[in-house]
C-alpha cells in the first residue's frame, strides 16, 4: 500500500452552487497536484462518487450548499470511513442552520443582530416585524449559502412585499447593522488575515459576490490593532462554539459604533485564488498551493492511524 494517500477533491454537487463548486474543486485540485496525488470527481447526485476506497483516498469537498456543506456528504463520509478535509457532519449542519449558529455563538459572548426565526406558514406581519427589529431588516433563508435569496428591505412597503412573497421554507429576519462587512479565514482554529468586503451596491449579495468588478476587497483590512484583535479572537470564538474543525470563513458587520456582529460561519467557502478564504491567507503569508496543502493536513494527519488499525 502506497504511503501516500490520493486527495479525491469532490465538485458539483445538486444545490443552486453547483457552477461555483466546480470552479472551486478545479483550481484546488491543480493547487494539490504540487504536492499529492491528486484525483477529481464530479459529483451529480446526493451520494457518494463511484471509486472512492477509503484505504486509499482522503476526501476534499469543494462542495457548496444544500447536501455538501449542510452535513449530508460528511454523513455519508463518516459511514463510509473516509478521512476528510473540513468540519464533521455534526458542527456544518449545525453552521449551515444559521439560527442555530446564532445561538451558539450569542451563548459564548460573540453578538449577533436582533432577530426572529419563521417559517413561510408562521410569517408574522410586516407591523409586527417592524415593530420588532425596525423597517431596516435583512430577511435569510435559514439554511442555504452564498447569499442565495437574500433580501434588504429599507421600508414597511418592502417589508410587506418581501414577506407576501414567502411561500416556503424556513427563514431568518435580522435588524440591518448598517457599517463595514469583515471577513477572516481560520486554519485549525486559528484566525488568518481580515478581509473587508465593498460592494458598489452596498450589499454583498449573490451577484456582488460572482460578478466581476462590482465588490473591492482591502486585504489586509485597515483596522486599529484593537479592533482586529478582537475580530479574529470573536472568530475564534465562533469557530470553538460550533464544534468546527480544520478551517472555515467567518463573516461580520462592524457597526458605525464599534460593535462587532457576526453573519454566519461559511464551512466549505469559495475557493478560487480570487475567493476571500485565500485573500485571509495571503496577509499571513499563504499563497494558494500553500493554503490547499494546509487545508487538506488535518485529514492526512487522522488517515495515518486509521490505516494502523485497518
Amino acid at each position: 500500500m502506497s504511503h501516500s494517500p490520493v486527495i479525491a477533491v469532490l465538485a458539483g454537487g445538486t444545490s443552486p452552487e453547483r457552477d461555483v463548486s466546480l470552479g472551486s474543486g478545479k483550481a484546488i485540485a491543480l493547487a494539490l497536484a504540487y504536492s499529492h496525488p491528486t484525483e477529481f470527481y464530479t459529483v451529480d447526485a446526493d451520494a457518494l462518487p463511484a471509486g472512492l476506497d477509503p484505504a486509499r483516498h482522503v476526501v476534499c469537498s469543494a462542495l457548496h450548499g444544500t447536501f455538501g456543506e449542510d452535513g449530508g456528504m460528511q454523513g455519508l463520509l463518516d459511514a463510509g470511513g473516509f478521512s476528510y478535509t473540513g468540519c464533521d457532519a455534526r458542527s456544518s449542519d449545525l453552521c449551515f442552520d444559521k439560527w442555530r449558529t446564532r445561538l451558539s455563538v450569542s451563548a459564548m459572548g460573540v453578538k449577533v443582530a436582533p432577530g426572529r426565526n419563521f417559517t413561510a406558514a408562521t410569517k408574522p406581519t410586516a407591523a409586527a416585524l417592524a415593530a420588532e427589529l425596525g423597517e431596516q431588516v435583512v430577511l435569510k433563508p435559514n439554511r442555504q449559502g452564498s447569499s442565495v435569496g437574500l433580501q434588504i428591505v429599507s421600508s414597511r412597503v418592502g417589508l410587506e412585499i418581501a414577506l407576501g412573497g414567502l411561500r416556503a421554507g424556513d427563514w431568518i429576519a435580522e435588524r440591518r447593522i448598517l457599517g463595514r462587512e469583515l471577513t477572516v479565514g481560520l486554519l485549525r482554529g486559528r484566525a488568518m488575515g481580515i478581509v473587508e468586503v465593498v460592494p458598489k451596491s452596498g450589499v454583498f449579495d449573490y451577484t456582488s459576490k460572482y460578478t466581476k468588478g462590482l465588490t473591492e476587497y482591502l486585504a489586509p483590512a485597515l483596522l486599529s490593532d484593537e479592533t482586529a484583535a478582537k475580530v479574529r479572537g470573536a472568530a475564534e470564538t465562533a469557530f470553538a462554539a460550533c464544534g468546527c474543525r480544520d478551517y472555515a470563513r467567518i463573516d461580520f458587520m462592524l457597526s458605525a459604533e464599534g460593535e462587532l456582529y457576526l453573519l454566519e460561519i461559511n464551512t466549505l467557502p469559495g475557493m478560487k485564488e480570487t475567493s476571500l478564504l485565500p485573500m485571509s491567507a495571503r496577509c499571513v503569508g499563504l499563497d494558494f498551493v500553500a493554503l490547499c496543502r494546509e487545508l487538506v493536513a488535518p485529514a492526512v494527519e487522522r488517515l495515518r492511524p486509521a490505516r494502523a488499525h485497518r
